[in-house]
């Protein structure tokens, strides 16, 4: 593993490097923000993973998370959003929504995407490996959070890991991916049509097959474009309504799917993860 960047940030470290992914099959990088409170102990750590087209560095520039991290003492980890490099296969029409910057974090099972779009084992798997080779972490403390595409993710692999993230929050999260155009096209390509498997990649559906309780925060904005055909909120509420899964699902008012609404809310996120990871 190879440090490429360091830049000091509310007297914490902004860093980020790469390594050769042994899931993945391909270079990969992430960015790593270290608190000041990691200078004198361990901090916990809070996974964020973000959505389609982005890459480990758009929450890093864009959300101002690190002023509240800082605040906090919580380190916060943020992956790419896909396998990358020449020999990695991309859409073959170069659509957005799918293939490099879009590996909707699940295992692929169909070719040719098996061989490096495994982004649920690289997430649940080799990062917190990483994570506990650093001093300064105490990795088997963690949350996990995201947006979209990650929000997907950071709920999907939260509810498939009972007790191993302390909470989940997400910002505009693709809640039902098995009824949408962007999970569909990505589901099916990845994993085939056996619908059963997709439905281990959907957060209403684990919900509704009596997953664990933990804290879980949303925030939708009612002005986002993509809200009634990609996101369905209306599909999680209705979920943990019946399911009595006690998630505050907060719809804001004006606020659409830019990193502008991340920003307004991080804040509160990131409060919320501290609360439920200083009780561990």
């Amino acid at each position: 593993m190879e440090q490429t960047a360091s830049n000091r940030c509310f007297e914490g470290e902004q860093l980020r490097f790469k390594h050769q992914s042994q899931t993945l099959g391909c270079e990969m990088v992430f960015s790593l923000y270290l608190p000041p409170q990691a200078k004198t102990q361990k901090v916990p750590l809070l996974y964020w993973l973000s959505g389609l087209t982005c890459t480990d560095e758009n929450f890093v520039h864009k959300a101002g998370a690190q002023r509240y991290a800082a605040e906090h003492g919580i380190a916060i980890l943020c992956p790419d959003t896909s396998p990358r490099g020449d020999d990695v296969p991309d859409d073959a029409e170069g659509a957005w929504d799918f293939g490099k910057g879009a590996g909707f974090y699940v295992n692929a099972t169909q070719a040719p995407w098996s061989s490096h779009y495994r982004m649920y084992d690289y997430v649940t798997q080799e990062l917190p490996e990483i994570a506990a080779g650093f001093d300064s972490l105490d990795s088997a403390r963690c949350s996990i959070s995201g947006h979209s595409m990650g929000g997907h993710g950071a709920m999907v692999i939260a509810l498939r890991n009972p007790g191993t993230y302390t909470s989940v929050s997400a910002f505009s999260p693709i809640v039902a991916p098995t009824q949408c155009p962007w999970g569909e096209k990505a589901l099916g390509n990845y994993l085939g049509e056996d619908h059963s498997e997709w439905a281990n990649y959907d957060a209403c559906a684990l919900i509704a097959a009596g997953a664990s309780q933990l804290p879980l925060l949303v925030d939708q904005g009612e002005a986002d474009d993509f809200l009634e055909e990609q996101l369905r909120t209306e599909l999680l509420e209705q979920t943990c309504s019946e399911q009595g899964y006690a998630a505050t699902i907060r719809r804001q008012a004006g606020y659409d799917h830019s990193y502008y609404f991340v920003a307004s809310f991080i804040g509160s996120h990131i409060a919320f993860h501290a609360q439920t990871l200083a009780a561990e």
